[in-house]
């Protein structure tokens, strides 16, 4: 019995494994192949209740600490690895001016803000990270420095600031902003950079606010790091608006930024049913940044989760639809903490509130994992060229091709069931789907027909079409038979044994 049992696992085995694809790791991931997840420190997890520092901390305030710390960070990064995360993008640690718990009154650059720990705790927090493979990226102010900050009264130094150009977001008026066209500004900027990657492993940084920096100015910072460590990811945060995006493409060593214009539109399509998915395939067709950082949430404005809820749709429903598209488009996703619960905010106070890790749509993790693990399974995801190749209303069905691996994606954000023909797949081949696993074959018009539920998604493996496995079916018939035929025999023994 015994070993007719284990003849039936390892036929469910087989049936199971030949649907999974062989993958190749390399040593060193492409940025294609990251998945951003982005931390505002203060504001994602509190692991030190006990210490010092929670005297200046108020959740009751939002304009003051709430206590989220690096040990915190620590503290989740198996869950982060669970959903996908394979960088983690942290705000600003240098030292702030008081309440500065979103990092950017920085009052000295050399040294970190106790609030959130030590240099011995970011350390560990690399560490621990490296030991997951995973990578972890800074978040680095050059704009603006906090105008209690001591430089600003060095007579040497007068030269080196300029008149604020901004008032939004709120935490601009207690800032001063640096002349970046000043040469010695520049300079201190990139020693300041080159101080924490030796003093740290960090991966990388995530330049703030790239839009509101002289173009002069970018080009020559990144060109000095990256010929200082030619690995180290060089990101750039969008504050305002990525209209420079062809300038900075062009003029500096950036290795992606913010594609804002991208998010609006996703927002915008997947907050309501019946929107025309093709639009958001407009808006990429028509971008310069095309290969940059996707995004649903940022910090300063309503939660896509806020939105979509205001249109009474379904957070399962909805974040698949989007994280879908998300994560088989071109560019490199990133997720903003507390989305993957998912997280609600009307506004910047509501979304920068500490993630609250005891709610949450174990449904939606779930998915967060498929997804990603998708995306990371199959290069063609990350690497491919990508095109729409029909679309009928709300449905539309994109195609990712890279050497000799073909996919394609199908989304119907309608509130009715829809399908397309796809025509150009050769005969004799058929699609396997790899989260409803739907197959789609040739139909007697010579077209692949794909059909999908009201507000749903699939993702599907171009395969030969060999039919019915004959041979493998007779197996696994041939085990039940041999199952049965073993209870059967071990029944009568034991009526026997009982005479």
């Amino acid at each position: 019995m015994k070993k007719i049992a284990f003849m039936l696992v390892i036929a469910i085995m087989m049936a199971t494994m030949s649907y999974i694809p062989t993958v190749f790791a390399d040593e060193e991931r492409a940025l294609e192949e990251e998945i951003i997840y982005n931390i505002m420190v203060d504001r994602f997890n509190n692991a030190n209740h006990s210490s010092e520092s929670q005297a200046d901390v108020n959740i009751d305030d939002p304009n003051a600490y709430h206590g989220g710390d690096i040990q915190g960070i620590i503290l989740k990064l198996d869950a982060l690895q669970k959903i996908g995360v394979t960088t983690i993008s942290i705000s600003p640690l240098m030292e702030n001016a008081d309440n500065g718990y979103h990092g950017y009154w920085i009052e000295d650059f050399y040294s970190i803000e106790e609030q959130f720990g030590t240099m011995e705790d970011l350390n560990t927090l690399i560490e621990e990270a490296h030991a997951r493979d995973m990578k972890v990226v800074m978040e680095f102010v050059t704009n603006y420095i906090a105008d209690t900050n001591p430089i600003i009264d060095d007579p040497d130094k007068e030269d080196w600031f300029m008149e604020q150009e901004l008032t939004e977001p709120a935490w601009t008026a207690n800032t001063v902003q640096l002349n970046l066209n000043n040469p010695e500004v520049e300079a201190y900027l990139i020693d300041v950079a080159k101080y924490w990657m030796d003093e740290t492993n960090l991966d990388g940084y995530m330049l703030h606010a790239v839009d509101e920096a002289p173009i002069e100015f970018l080009g020559n910072f990144t060109s000095h790091l990256k010929s200082v460590n030619p690995e180290f990811y060089l990101l750039g945060d969008i504050l305002i608006t990525d209209e420079a995006s062809d300038e900075i493409l062009a003029e500096t060593e950036l290795d992606a930024f913010e594609n804002m214009s991208l998010r609006d539109s996703m927002v915008d399509v997947f907050a309501a049913p019946d929107n025309n998915v093709s639009t958001i395939y407009e808006t990429w067709s028509n971008s310069s940044n095309q290969h940059g950082l996707i995004y649903m949430d940022d910090f300063y404005t309503e939660r896509f989760t806020q939105a979509y809820s205001e249109n009474h749709r379904n957070s399962l429903t909805t974040w698949t639809l989007a994280l879908t598209y998300l994560y088989t488009t071109p560019g490199t996703p990133m997720i903003l903490q507390g989305s993957e619960l998912p997280m609600y905010g009307a506004t910047a106070e509501d979304s920068q509130r500490l993630v609250p890790f005891n709610s949450g749509e174990p449904e939606l993790k779930e998915f967060h994992e498929r997804i990603s693990s998708l995306r990371s399974q199959f290069p063609v995801l990350q690497h491919g060229d990508f095109e729409i190749v029909g679309s009928d209303g709300a449905m539309s069905v994109f195609k990712r091709t890279l050497e000799d691996e073909t996919m394609y994606i199908a989304i119907n954000n309608g509130s009715e069931s829809a399908y397309l023909d796809v025509s150009d797949i050769e005969s004799g081949l058929q699609l396997r789907g790899h989260l409803g696993d739907n197959l789609v074959r040739e139909n007697e018009n010579g077209d692949y027909r794909i059909g999908l539920p009201r507000e749903t998604t699939e993702v599907y493996s171009l395969q030969t079409d060999e039919g019915l496995n004959w041979a493998f079916i007779s197996f696994v018939v041939a085990v039940f038979v041999l199952f049965i035929g073993g209870i059967i025999a071990l029944s009568i023994k034991q009526r026997k044994d009982n005479k």
